[in-house]
């Protein structure tokens, strides 16, 4: 029996394609190649077209498209809805595209509205058929145009920490000592602990508080990877996945109990737009809000606690690595 032939990733070295940066699909370069941290699929380093070398990031398989004029013509759609939210107007559609809605948990509004863009691109016959494609492009337009939105206050000092935290990494080139003193467990930990003698126990209020805690356990260990590392800490990301994958350190785990106060801030600054991605409707999303407008304020309470005092100098070995990455 002839041997199994190694499976060939979808997209090579150097081909040019379209990938999406946060909601926006943008034409890219890819530079490498490799199977992805769990060994499910395949991860790209990516050069976005007109953009600085600096942006070169890592990015999974599920955010590269082909470079086809279908997806050519999703890139503009995107762009001009953007503009649209941007400018405060709601221009409809060109005839024939499809809007853009919120897609699933996982999925970016964008990537949902690719997948039935490439299933509805068939040309209707008849005029029952356009009049019906057309009644499906207004409802998927005020969709879009209609998912829910929060702002999560963060107070001046929180702000100066993001500032501090960016500029500790990008410029200086040093890292959050890992595996952190006080990982993302324990603060959500802490939290319940303070919080919950606030809740009568049973009650609607101590289930939300519980569910809210989880999800942000939940979000914190799928985001990390994708978006909350600066590139120059995708090498210790990496050296932590390890520590992770060989099991000899039962204590951390995960994301969740290694990394601490300094990405979670992160997260919480990039929570609105993960959470307009989602189909929560708009009373669930004003509960969550609530929630976590109270985590947000106890946080802030206790940042002195959680945050790094100094952040560590990595040896030269990667620094070198980090730059040719």
């Amino acid at each position: 029996m002839a041997p199994s032939k190694a499976p060939q990733a979808p997209f090579v070295k150097d081909e040019r394609v379209l990938c999406f940066h946060m909601e926006m699909l943008y034409e890219a370069k890819i530079l490498d190649v490799q199977t992805a941290d769990n060994s499910d699929g395949w991860q790209y380093k990516i050069h976005y077209k007109g953009w600085k070398s600096s942006w070169d990031d890592w990015v999974p398989q599920d955010r590269v498209r082909k470079f086809t004029d279908e997806n050519k013509e999703l890139a503009s759609q995107l762009m001009a809805q953007y503009k649209n939210l941007q400018s405060g107007k709601s221009k409809g559609p060109k005839k024939g595209t499809t809007a853009t809605r919120a897609g699933g948990s996982d999925m970016s509004s964008a990537r949902g509205s690719e997948e039935r863009t490439q299933q509805g691109t068939t040309t209707a016959s008849g005029r029952a058929n356009q009049r019906r494609a057309r009644d499906y492009d207004l409802e998927q337009e005020d969709n879009f145009h209609n998912r829910p939105s929060i702002k999560i206050p963060l107070q001046d000092h929180m702000k100066a920490l993001l500032v501090d935290d960016w500029e500790n990494v990008t410029k200086n080139q040093t890292l959050v000592p890992l595996p952190h003193a006080h990982p993302v467990n324990e603060i959500l930990d802490d939290y319940l602990k303070y919080e919950r003698p606030h809740r009568e126990e049973g009650s609607a209020a101590y289930d939300i508080l519980e569910e809210t805690v989880s999800g942000l356990r939940e979000y914190f260990d799928r985001c990390l990877g994708r978006i909350l590392l600066y590139r120059f800490e995708r090498g210790q990301y990496h050296e932590m996945h390890q520590l992770w994958a060989s099991a000899s350190d039962t204590k951390h785990t995960s994301a969740s109990d290694t990394y601490g106060a300094e990405h979670l801030a992160r997260l919480l600054v990039s929570l609105p737009e993960l959470i307009a991605q989602t189909n929560m409707d708009q009373q669930s999303v004003n509960r969550l809000r609530d929630e976590l407008e109270k985590f947000t304020a106890w946080f802030s309470r206790h940042h002195s606690q959680y945050f790094v005092k100094e952040y560590e100098v990595p040896g030269n070995e990667y620094v070198e690595a980090a730059k040719s990455t």
